[in-house]
């Protein structure tokens, strides 16, 4: 099922969600908006849904037109970041909810009821739970008994808004290759709202990145970290170090800034040339298997951030206080916005 949003523009009051915003979603895409709060990203995905209404612009699935149309005609799955789990049903009965309360015309048997939960259970890794209750289930499991509900109804379209949001950090590191694995299985058109910069790398086969109700870049993972449109991509992708400039050309010199990531500046005991600036190590913080070292420009006010591996940093044997020099790598040079 794709998905084209054309020229969608929403007002809260005096406050514009969304400007004039055209998006094609391709059937069976996993596809990540991400952005910080205020966005417009979950607003987009409502619209999607049919949870809220345009202020002008079109929804369209398959090219049909379904702005209209009522949020149960769209087919659409939704999982919402605190579960939303009927608290007195059992894990079985949850996942049957969609299928247990259609119309008589179209509702399954309680055998394929029953043939179908069991189903989606065993997808989700969770076939021996059926008969608890949400009470009694971790975060992580609570979350993957949502998405199977929202699978129990055959949606044409999986809108995911936060999913992992209220987990712990190694849950949902867990839970978001486990989705990423089971889109593979399953290739129903699917987007997600997060503004969790490597859940969007890690899972998504195209991330939209949004900013005050616009799309600034949508690409491949690789191609908005690797080719950001703009300082607001970049710096959303990423720890970023701003160098400050002018930029001089045949005709005139504008001032701009350069742009390195933090990993992309490397530490020397001794310059290799001319592009090594010689710095003062003011901090160095051990986080986990990388090494943060806050740097201070010699004969400038600016601090640098560098990123390490253990191993570097270890080999470099670096001490706060001393000399060495460093050399940005990957530099990106933006003149009002435009790179160059």
């Amino acid at each position: 099922m794709s998905i084209h949003i054309e020229n969608v523009t929403k007002q809260f009051g005096d406050f514009t969600a969304l400007k004039d915003v055209t998006l094609d979603i391709p059937s069976g895409e996993l596809v990540a908006l991400l952005g910080p709060s205020g966005s417009g990203k979950t607003t987009l995905l409502r619209i999607i849904a049919g949870l809220e209404n345009a202020d002008q612009g079109r929804i369209l699935f398959n090219g049909e037109d379904t702005t209209e149309s009522h949020v149960r005609e769209r087919k659409v799955g939704f999982v919402f970041q605190h579960y939303a789990l009927f608290k007195h049903m059992t894990v079985f009965d949850n996942v049957a909810f969609g299928l247990d309360v259609r119309p008589k015309a179209t509702r399954p048997s309680k055998g394929e009821i029953r043939d179908k939960v069991h189903e989606l259970l065993r997808l989700v890794q969770l076939e021996g739970m059926a008969k608890r209750y949400p009470a009694q289930l971790s975060g992580g499991q609570r979350q993957r008994i949502a998405l199977a509900r929202a699978l129990a109804v055959e949606p044409q379209v999986l809108l995911l808004d936060e999913p992992f949001g209220a987990l712990d950090a190694q849950v949902r590191a867990e839970l978001r290759r486990w989705l990423r694995r089971l889109h593979d299985e399953i290739h129903v058109t699917s987007v997600f709202v997060t503004h969790d910069q490597e859940e969007a790398l890690e899972v998504a086969d195209r991330i939209v990145v949004m900013n005050k109700g616009r799309i600034e870049q949508a690409g491949t993972p690789d191609q908005v970290y690797e080719h950001p449109a703009n300082p607001f991509v970049l710096n959303f992708l990423g720890n970023v170090n701003l160098f400050h400039g002018r930029l001089h050309q045949q005709t005139s010199d504008q001032n701009a800034v350069s742009y390195v990531r933090s990993h992309d500046i490397e530490i020397e005991r001794s310059p290799l040339d001319s592009t090594a600036l010689k710095s003062e190590i003011k901090h160095i913080q051990k986080l986990g298997p990388s090494v943060r070292v806050t740097l201070a420009i010699d004969g400038n006010s600016e601090f640098v951030e560098a990123e390490l591996t253990r191993d570097a940093y270890q080999n470099l044997g670096l001490q706060q206080g001393e000399q060495v020099y460093v050399r940005p790598r990957q530099v990106r040079v933006f003149v009002e916005d435009y790179q160059i």
